[in-house]
């Protein structure tokens, strides 16, 4: 019997990924099916289905599946869900369509046949009303809403079967791991309580900080890193991967880390992906989420911990996995160490505020980084990759919102 948290639903992980020969047989019939093209974010979730991420989802969501998502957080079935998976596509592409006609779900940027799944309705939705109640602005700035106004007009809703991992296994060998991978890793080591710290950057001081404020409570931390798209400016997974193992090996414990990759886009929602974040964690075996300052945020759209407050506004039974919430952390030069606002009495003036987004302009513009900003290992990995780009590769990064204060 497991004494991790069980999968989202109270039963079993529901990967929709077929095997064996099923698989071999599905890809033959998707070949002769009319092609639904999948953005980058679609995909993603697509894959999610695949390896159980998004257990105990079956498809892409109804219209009563997101009307009930984006007004109350539940799906027509009662189930908890935080934000709409839905699937758009163009207006011809759906007259084009019947309710039951099956179809293939294909994916441009990998030229690769993700999924087929069976029509079961088309609607249409009110694109602002969503932006409101998921991202909280109808602000074209906003990369979610800007994602979500520049989709499909039709949505397709329906049950899926999943025919790849789009190439993450082969790409990420040793950072792709699924839920149930993770899970028997976990069981292996004999965990029970682990956090899982969600990453989109490499790790500085505050987020080892937080990392190891959690190994005290539990028996593990899951560093669980972005693979799929992000903004321009954004270190890549590569480089990232290698930045977080180096400050693995040499400023953690050995065997109170597993360091993980999973394959969704940001959408930058915020609260909204704060809950999402904390449900698929569950699905992985993880009874925590680590939650800090402006967690999966952007700009200034959003209240610094207003992803601590919605945890508190959902019913108490909604998600099994409970977030570990964790103040505004900071290098205090009086303290002589990391510190946060819980655990410091000192002025503004002796604290060294830190942020990925600030350590992404100062490595970008070739800046000297503060000494407590980050470990040196992982700056010399971070150095390396900004001083191999050419002019044109550069992004310029702004601080915008609470990276700036």
């Amino acid at each position: 019997m497991s004494r991790l948290v069980r999968p989202h639903g109270g039963g079993e992980l529901k990967p929709l990924l077929l095997e064996g020969e099923a698989l071999a047989e599905e890809r033959r019939r998707a070949e002769s099916l009319p092609r639904v093209t999948l953005s980058s974010r679609e995909a993603g979730d697509v894959i999610m289905m695949g390896i159980g991420g998004f257990t105990p989802l079956e498809g892409f969501m109804t219209r009563a599946d997101w009307e009930g998502v984006c007004d109350g957080m539940k799906m027509a079935n009662g189930l908890f869900w935080p934000i709409p998976i839905t699937l758009s596509t163009d207006q011809a592409t759906a007259d084009s369509l019947k309710e039951g006609q099956d179809v293939a779900l294909y994916d441009p940027e990998r030229d690769e046949i993700l999924a087929t799944m069976k029509v079961t309705e088309k609607y249409t939705i009110d694109k602002a009303h969503e932006a409101m109640m998921v991202y909280k602005t109808t602000d074209l700035e906003h990369p979610g809403v800007k994602m979500l106004m520049e989709q499909g007009e039709v949505n397709l809703a329906g049950p899926v079967k999943v025919l790849s991992t789009g190439g993450f296994p082969e790409k990420y060998p040793d950072l792709f791991l699924t839920p149930a991978q993770t899970r028997a890793l976990f069981e292996s080591k004999g965990w029970s309580t682990v956090a899982a710290f969600q990453t989109r950057n490499p790790m500085h001081r505050s987020h080892e900080y937080l990392a190891k404020i959690a190994i005290e409570v539990c028996d593990g931390v899951l560093i669980h890193s972005l693979l799929g798209k992000l903004k321009p400016g954004d270190i890549p997974a590569e480089v990232r991967a290698r930045a977080i193992n180096t400050l693995i090996e040499h400023y953690f414990v050995k065997d109170t880390c597993v360091h993980a990759g999973y394959p969704l886009d940001m959408r930058y929602a915020g609260p909204r992906e704060a809950l999402l974040h904390a449900l698929f964690r569950q699905n992985y075996g993880c009874s925590h989420l680590i939650v800090g300052r402006d967690h999966a945020g952007v700009g200034d759209y959003y209240g610094p911990f207003d992803a601590h407050k919605i945890f508190d506004e959902i019913p108490a039974d909604a998600l099994e996995t409970k977030p570990l919430k964790i103040d505004w952390t900071f290098w205090c030069d009086k303290c002589e160490g990391m510190a946060s606002m819980k655990t410091c009495p000192h002025d503004a003036e002796h604290r060294l505020l830190l942020s990925g987004t600030k350590l992404r302009k100062m490595l970008s513009e070739g800046q000297d980084v503060p000494h407590h900003f980050s470990r040196p290992e992982v700056l010399a990995i971070l150095r390396e990759y900004y001083e191999s780009l050419s002019e044109d590769q550069k992004v310029k990064v702004e601080l915008k919102g609470h990276s700036a204060r």
